[in-house]
């Protein structure tokens, strides 16, 4: 038996509802306090844990759809009608108001794709539209990126598995978080144990506190710039073993929702990559999934991966922090960056819903000619 929408809405009645809202504001919900008594507009897609159980991936081939882009006349029309393109930060971000992702066609999808391979983080503001569409919308959108990856222990809207939600509220919480920790920042990419990890990714809330719960991301191409070419080189020879173990066991405790639709794998990943479109090199190892350095022994691997995830922390120079507004839409390269939520808004005893749309990518292209995976 599943854990159905309507039990969740019954395990936390303060906030939820599972009516529609026909006639409501159509704005992505700031405060839910205030809405405490009405329907929640986005019901349909709360979290659901379905006992599906699934096989293990396969490969597919992937085309970055970025790659098309590049043989176009002027790669960036897509943003011709915009009314405000700013770079965030130098080497990693881009803020777009004024284009509508929902009416994009094909062509201006995959320049979409290229834009964002190039920036890493491409923002976009005023996406009621987007949003509004719904969920299947949502798997016709991702699907022009890549094979769409259903995660093994999240909850997805019900009936739309390929729909990653994040949820947390008041009363519960249905996300990946260790609360043993004096932070809650825990730097990412996502899925990275996958032997296919995620390419082009896109992200929305639903529902956001007032203020808190931004989202950090790092450039880690420039992460990797920062470093010695002497030590890059050596980096270059190495692989890492990234694992999805830890993940189901923390639903297998009980917590999320106490779901694992696919046993958990890990594979092994080159510790610096290479984009297929831009030719970009990326540092490759993040705290939450990658395990240990293979060839290496235990105390070697452990020193270099906390010298990288050191580095990873504290370069605020590669950064950049998005504070969600409602109908906000970002899409990032999971390939090229690293990111991190930010649970600061606990004690607001507000909601915050989001839905992640997470195609998967190639496996990960090494940066050395000839390295053995």
């Amino acid at each position: 038996m599943s854990t159905t929408v309507t039990e969740l809405a019954q395990a936390i009645p303060p906030t939820l509802s599972l009516r529609s809202a026909p006639g409501s504001d159509n704005k992505t919900e700031e405060n839910p306090e205030k809405t405490a008594e009405s329907p929640y507009r986005y019901a349909h897609l709360l979290p659901h844990f379905s006992r599906d159980h699934y096989p293990p991936l396969t490969p597919y081939e992937h085309v970055d759809p970025g790659s098309r882009a590049l043989a176009h006349s002027n790669p960036r029309a897509f943003l011709d009608n915009a009314t405000s393109v700013v770079e965030l930060t130098p080497n990693l971000g881009t803020e777009v108001r004024g284009i509508n992702l929902a009416e994009l066609d094909n062509s201006s999808r995959d320049q979409l794709a290229l834009e964002v391979a190039r920036r890493g983080l491409v923002v976009f503001r005023d996406q009621q539209d987007f949003i509004d569409r719904g969920p299947d919308f949502y798997r016709e959108w991702g699907s022009h990126f890549g094979r769409l990856h259903i995660h093994p222990t999240s909850g997805h809207p019900h009936g739309y598995p390929e729909i990653h939600l994040v949820y947390r509220d008041a009363n519960s919480s249905f996300n990946f978080e260790i609360n043993d920790s004096i932070t809650s920042t825990v730097w990412h990419s996502d899925v990275s144990y996958e032997l296919q990890p995620p390419g082009l990714t896109t992200f929305f809330l639903l529902s956001q506190p007032t203020t808190g719960g931004d989202t950090l991301f790092t450039s880690q191409v420039s992460t990797l710039k920062k470093l010695s070419p002497q030590f890059v080189a050596f980096l270059r020879t190495l692989t890492a073993v990234h694992s999805g173990v830890e993940q189901a066991d923390f639903s297998r405790s009980g917590r999320r929702g106490g779901i694992v639709r696919r046993e958990p794998v890990e594979h092994i990943h080159p510790v610096v990559r290479r984009h297929p479109v831009t030719g970009e090199e990326a540092l490759y190892v993040n705290r939450q999934f990658t395990r240990r350095i293979v060839g290496l022994k235990r105390e070697e691997s452990e020193m270099l991966l906390k010298f990288l995830y050191d580095h990873i922390d504290k370069s605020g120079d590669n950064q950049t922090r998005v504070k969600w507004t409602p109908n906000t839409v970002v899409l990032w390269d999971n390939r090229t960056t690293a990111h991190s939520a930010i649970v600061d808004y606990g004690d607001s005893k507000e909601r915050r819903h989001g839905a992640r749309i997470t195609p998967q990518a190639e496996r990960p292209i090494p940066a050395q000619d000839g390295l053995v995976l």
